[in-house]
């Protein structure tokens, strides 16, 4: 995993590569995420961890980072005789792509305001402090 932006900059990427750039996600959440994707029907999480060969609660704990970060919806099936349990679907590509352009947006603006902050802040030295004697 990259440790600075130049390092992301370097890497070749996939588009996949998002999920852990813009939102820390972790190969495991990857691997759920793809696996959501590719199946028809929305999963429950025993059916998930069952496809991906892991312990219920890890599988849990990754698809409750899916729905937290926006790219899993998670749904409530009831019983007719009562009682329910939770199914969980890939959110809609455009919503995901949406959302991520939005981050990079607000990123971006943050970056140029902490750009224009350190030019100014480290503009010719002799000048700030031939300004700060007078």
């Amino acid at each position: 995993m990259a440790n600075s932006m130049s390092e992301y900059l370097k890497q070749d990427m996939e588009c996949e590569g998002l999920l852990e750039c813009i939102h820390g996600l972790k190969e495991l959440d990857k691997e759920i995420f793809q696996l959501l994707t590719e199946t028809a029907e929305p999963m429950t999480v025993d059916e998930i961890a069952d496809a991906v060969d892991r312990e219920r609660s890890t599988a849990y704990r990754s698809v409750q980072r899916l729905v937290q970060s926006g790219f899993v919806q998670k749904e409530q099936v009831n019983y007719d005789q009562g009682g329910y349990y939770h199914v969980f679907r890939p959110t809609d590509p455009d919503e995901i792509a949406d959302d991520m352009q939005r981050m990079l947006n607000d990123w971006y603006a943050k970056m140029g305001n902490l750009i224009g902050e350190f030019r100014e802040k480290y503009d010719d030295p002799a000048e700030q402090a031939a300004v700060a004697e007078n």
